[in-house]
């Protein structure tokens, strides 16, 4: 439906009724004007009568073409106004469509960064988690590598007491298989005197 503005002005077409009023009137004045010239009484009374009885019947046509006119003029402001009304409804239905619309995917998108917000501090629960994981293993390693450290230096004080036991037996076993020795040989010389 267009607006009123936009379409563009119609122009009446003369009524015939307006015609044949103005004809009526035109018929009235001639016939005055022509009692006039007459310059009787009787022609001039009548000719005044006739202008009357046609002024009034074109008085009478003008009023109904007026009135005709007017309820032209007020059904088509009637027929502008159903018009307005329906695009009006039809607009106002258009704009709670776009509203619902609009207001689903803004619940739509709410909803979605709810759930990311969501997403997002359980990720960051996960992450500082596994940074304190992290920091233990690296504390554990650490210890790890601390306690490998002592026992390695352990081990290798060990390996070098070891090392020197085992020379200390070896001196020992030959003193003691000088000392056998001596002492066996002692037995015999002694076995011998006695």
């Amino acid at each position: 439906m267009t607006s009123p503005s936009s379409t563009p002005m119609r122009r009446r077409q003369r009524s015939t009724r307006l015609a044949v009023a103005v004809m009526l009137l035109v018929v009235a004045a001639l016939a005055t004007l022509g009692a006039a010239f007459s310059g009787s009484w009787l022609v001039a009374t009548l000719a005044a009568g006739l202008a009357v009885v046609l002024g009034a019947a074109a008085t009478r046509i003008t009023h109904t073409e007026l009135a005709v006119s007017r309820r032209e003029a007020a059904r088509d402001r009637v027929e502008q106004a159903q018009a307005y009304l329906e695009l009006t409804v039809e607009r106002t239905a258009e704009q709670a469509s776009y509203v619902a619309s609009v207001t689903a995917r803004i619940e739509a998108h709410e909803s979605t960064i709810g759930e990311l917000e969501r997403d997002l501090l359980e990720a960051q629960a996960c992450l500082i988690d596994a940074h304190r994981q992290l920091l233990e293993e690296q504390l554990r390693a650490d210890d790890a590598e601390r306690a490998t450290a002592s026992l390695t230096s352990r081990l290798d004080d060990a390996e070098e007491r070891a090392a020197h036991a085992i020379v200390r037996v070896a001196e020992l076993e030959q003193e003691l298989d000088v000392v056998t020795a001596e002492w066996q040989a002692a037995q015999v010389v002694y076995r011998k005197h006695a």
